[in-house]
């Protein structure tokens, strides 16, 4: 085992900080919480669920807003001609008329079958759900994150690994090199170790290709230009001694009460339930508190004003206490037609009015027994969503747990194989340089050596990709 100290893998965990992509240069190094805060605000996916989200925000307020009394007004101006009726007299004028009504009106609902409470906590419970919507969208790019910058940091291991096996090649190489000047060894045994050599050349080249694809893919999922040159933080971690602490009856309950992906079904079925009551709610009759205000301008009112008053002799007369008669006299008062001004009419106009109404639907060609049952179709919709999504948890938890055990035990059988082979290697490269077995020995004992430690560094990212999954079912999935 102590040689396979040699070839520990190192592992990425985030170290903190942020900063966006285009400080980044060529020589710069991401932590993994970088790429994360990255991916997040450049996921295109994560940003349509954040504007959904904030769209069930609105309609939540707009909910809650629609409590309030509603206000409103309107101006209506008027030009006519010919014979018309005089709004002032209600009488028949045969003359232009300019006219305006100006009112201003209040509504407010006092009840309409809960429908308005009830839709307050059917929005409510629908932001709620896109919340954990938004939560589950950021989760699942966070999960791919960490499996694409893992990928890259296998991909680091295993070019280490190839230049390791390529550096003990070439000195094996070099030696028989120059044991083939003196001919101590046969050409066969030279071809051999020249044909080796070649191949750990290109095992590099190979794993220089994965790493350029591993980067791709990575720098893709963060949406942002592709860059060769990136650089990502490692640290060193501890050997993996232990199996994942909790059971997968453990996780799955646990998974019930934190995934938010759970969370959103059962918040979206009971916001189903809110709307099924706000149907049955237009059933009801509804009652209404109405009040304003009002005033009218014409360009025909007019007031009558005195211009001059006369005493005239009238043909009547009156018999006087004396026996005699007297002249009956009248008051004689002439008067013009004065228009009233704009600000006066407005004024004198002016009338205010409440009043309380009351709307019992009867007949809309049953619009609101069909939303019902449009609304108890959804509801079922949703539970039979909130069930299925628990059921198929359930499957892929077990399923991951089953993976994750399965990775563990690969990885610790190929620790003993790894550290079997690494011994062997050491006796076959001792005997070799003395002679003692052939080439071809030497090459299959170093094959043997070579697969087992790649297998081993691709068990150990296995491992922990396997346990990172169930991290995020149990909503725990952090970034160390």
């Amino acid at each position: 085992m102590g040689r396979l100290r040699k070839y520990e893998l190192l592992i990425a965990f985030a170290l903190g900080g942020k900063i966006s992509y285009a400080q980044q240069t060529a020589d710069s190094v991401l932590t993994l919480q970088q790429c994360i805060d990255i991916g997040i605000k450049n996921n295109l996916q994560v940003k349509q669920t954040a504007a959904q989200t904030e769209a069930s925000r609105i309609y939540w307020q707009q909910a809650k807003e629609n409590l309030l009394p509603t206000l409103g007004g309107d101006i209506n101006h008027s030009y006519s001609q010919g014979r018309s009726l005089n709004p002032f007299t209600n009488g028949y004028l045969d003359q232009p008329i300019t006219s305006g009504n100006y009112n201003l009106s209040s509504s407010l609902t006092l009840s309409s079958g809960l429908t308005l409470q009830n839709s307050i906590k059917q929005t409510a419970l629908a932001y709620q759900a896109g919340k954990m919507d938004l939560e589950q969208a950021k989760n699942d790019l966070t999960l791919n994150l960490i499996t694409a910058y893992f990928k890259v940091l296998n991909g680091e291991d295993q070019l280490e690994l190839a230049k390791t096996q390529a550096s003990v090649s070439q000195k094996q190489l070099e030696r028989a090199e120059v044991l083939d000047k003196d001919g101590a060894i046969s050409p066969q045994q030279l071809y051999d170790l020249k044909g080796q050599a070649a191949t750990d050349q290109l095992s590099i080249i190979n794993a220089q290709n994965s790493i350029s694809i591993a980067k791709l893919d990575l720098l893709q999922s963060l949406n942002v230009p592709y860059n060769k040159n990136i650089k990502l933080q490692r640290k060193l971690s501890d050997q993996i001694t232990a199996r994942y602490q909790e059971t997968a009856e453990q996780v799955y309950n646990t998974a019930l009460n934190n995934f938010a992906f759970v969370k959103s079904g059962t918040l979206k079925r009971q916001s189903a339930e809110r709307a099924l009551m706000v149907a049955k709610g237009t059933l009801l009759p509804s009652l209404y508190l109405t009040g304003g205000l009002s005033t009218t301008y014409s360009s025909a009112a007019q007031r009558s004003i005195l211009i001059n008053q006369s005493i005239e002799p009238t043909n009547q007369f009156i018999q006087t206490a004396g026996g005699g008669r007297e002249t009956v006299y009248t008051t004689q008062s002439n008067y013009i037609g004065q228009n009233i001004n704009y600000t006066d009419q407005l004024r004198n106009n002016y009338r205010t009015f409440i009043g309380i109404g009351l709307s019992v639907p009867i007949l809309n060609a049953f619009q609101n027994r069909n939303k019902v049952s449009l609304a108890k179709i959804n509801l079922q919709t949703a539970k039979d969503v909130e069930q299925t999504n628990q059921l198929q948890l359930k499957v892929n938890i077990d399923k991951a747990y089953e993976n994750m055990n399965m990775a563990f035990d690969r990885y610790q059988l190929l620790l003993i194989q790894t550290d079997a082979f690494t011994e062997s290697f050491r006796i076959a490269e001792n005997r070799f340089n003395a002679g003692a077995i052939t080439s071809v020995d030497f090459l299959i004992v170093k094959g043997n050596l070579d697969r087992a430690r790649t297998n081993l560094v691709n068990a150990r990212y296995d491992y922990l990709i396997r346990t990172r999954i169930l991290d995020y079912y149990t909503g725990q999935l952090e970034v160390y």
